[in-house]
């Protein structure tokens, strides 16, 4: 069985997410989608939240699974047995730092990665953009899935 790895912040997760991992789970046979708890940032969601979140935006994909890390991704990796990890692409600049990061992975832990690109409709949508957005009161519905634009509003209330 091959084992995929969809890590991200994910704060929040928008279509563009869920678009690469249901398109990933298509594709392998069990997926794992990691939130990355990063330290030295103040995420807008808690890490169980995001994972709340991907879970409602993805019902029907009983192949994936969540978790959450800190560190190493390439220890996380070698640590959950995955065989490969799984990268959404939007722009060039996307691609620029992600191949650095795959081959830097690759050479520490022989940690393969796969680049999957954003469908065209997503592919300006970002995590960032969307929580500006949503703080200053601008609509957010059709950027993310349904259960998020009312966890953002919600949030932001």
């Amino acid at each position: 069985m091959t084992t995929a790895l969809c890590p991200g912040s994910y704060d929040p997760p928008t279509n563009g997410h869920v678009d690469v991992i249901a398109r990933t789970a298509a594709m392998f046979e069990r997926v794992v989608v990691s939130v990355v708890e990063n330290p030295s940032k103040n995420p807008m969601f808690t890490s169980t939240e995001r994972i709340e979140l991907l879970r409602a935006s993805l019902p029907d994909t009983p192949n994936v699974e969540y978790d959450v890390f800190t560190g190493l991704l390439v220890d996380h990796v070698v640590d959950r047995g995955i065989d490969v990890v799984v990268k959404g692409l939007r722009t060039s600049s996307d691609f620029d730092y992600e191949l650095q990061m795959a081959q830097m992975n690759a050479t520490i832990r022989g940690v393969e990665t796969v680049f999957i690109p954003t469908s065209p409709a997503w592919s300006f949508v970002s995590s960032t953009l969307v929580r500006e957005v949503a703080r200053l009161g601008g609509s957010v519905d059709e950027l993310v899935p349904a259960p998020v634009a009312a966890a953002l509003k919600e949030k932001l209330s």
